[in-house]
């Protein structure tokens, strides 16, 4: 592995700090790497060391190259500063990424408290959209104000483009209220973006990784802490893709099994992801699905003698299509159905 420093741009207290892991040799068949760009807390005051090196390396353990941004911090840099520091990194990154040997559409984005509203900034309104992003405690909506003027506040930036999130955060939380976790929630929930949460029931703020090298005082968390680690590694294999295995030598990452939306109604042609409403308030996807829709007919019996195919299909129509297919076990040619139906414009 090497670990070196760079310079992303012109301030003197701006930093990168790279960790690049191995390929090929004696890891067989990885010739690339995702990875995960770190940005640690502190307020915008001062970049917090515990939540940098010892973040790099529980995913450096699990096969990510690290990068660890230290930004613009103090009250001499004013927003958007900091946001601009995150863009310069991650063109950095991108336009080394070949010579790195990582992979530039796979990089994930890690901050936590003032590190984590700028990580929520780069998921929601950055040039330079990580693949995903991991929320540490972060601060997203209340208590903007308090850390940096004229910052936005991230919950109310979520839009149908913002990144798959992974939130964390704890419940008796004193620095950061737990609300800015739930609004951004709320917030991901309402765009229908992929994400996933937790909210432990006690601990302080800035636990970091939650191991006992970093907070020692017994008993100030909850001992399911740590596991938001390998939970949001978990959560970057499911939206990103994990090491693939196989013979196949152009495949690096497996296909992800989680997409960045909840359904694909947003997107410009219909597919088996479209909700049930989507699909059959299209005239030319009912006429695609013809066969399919007769077979439904057959299968699915309605909740009551009163109550139509119509009627059932109201009741469902914010359920997937390919749910319901899968619920009711009918049978089909998923990839030929999602090659017809993404003919289909989305209207």
């Amino acid at each position: 592995m090497r670990r070196f420093e760079v310079a992303v741009n012109s301030r003197q207290d701006v930093s990168l700090t790279v960790y690049l892991q191995d390929v090929e040799k004696e890891f067989r068949n990885i010739t690339k790497r995702p990875a995960v760009l770190i940005i640690p807390g502190g307020g915008y005051q001062f970049c917090s060391d515990r939540e940098a090196d010892p973040v790099a390396f529980a995913y450096l353990k699990a096969g990510y190259d690290a990068f660890v941004l230290r930004y613009s911090v103090g009250d001499t840099h004013k927003w958007p500063e900091p946001l601009n520091d995150y863009e310069d990194a991650m063109e950095y990154i991108e336009n080394h990424a070949e010579e790195w040997n990582v992979l530039a559409d796979k990089i994930a984005v890690v901050g936590f408290s003032a590190g984590g509203h700028l990580a929520g900034a780069a998921a929601t309104i950055a040039k330079h959209k990580p693949a995903a992003a991991v929320l540490g405690y972060a601060v997203l909506n209340e208590v903007v104000d308090e850390i940096a003027q004229d910052a936005p506040r991230i919950a109310e930036q979520v839009n149908y483009d913002t990144v798959p999130c992974f939130l964390f955060a704890s419940r008796s939380d004193n620095v950061v209220p737990i609300k800015n976790t739930l609004d951004m929630s709320m917030a991901l929930e309402q765009e229908g973006i992929t994400f996933e949460s937790h909210i432990y029931a006690f601990g302080p703020h800035g636990f970091s990784v939650g191991d006992t090298s970093i907070q020692t005082r017994e008993g100030a968390f909850c001992e399911r802490i740590p596991n938001w680690v390998q939970d949001s590694i978990g959560f970057l294999k499911d939206v990103m893709g994990d090491f693939y295995v196989g013979t196949a030598e152009e495949k690096i990452l497996s296909k992800p099994k989680c997409k960045a939306h909840v359904t694909d109604d947003g997107s410009a042609w219909l597919s088996l992801d479209c909700t049930i409403g989507r699909i059959f308030g299209n005239p030319a996807a009912k006429e695609v699905l013809a066969d399919v829709i007769a077979v439904m007919k057959e299968k699915i019996i309605p909740f009551t003698p009163e109550m139509s195919f119509d009627d059932m299909m109201n009741c469902f129509s914010k359920m997937k299509l390919r749910d319901i297919l899968h619920e009711r076990s009918i049978e089909i040619d998923e990839e030929k159905m999602d090659k017809l139906l993404g003919a289909v414009p989305n209207i």
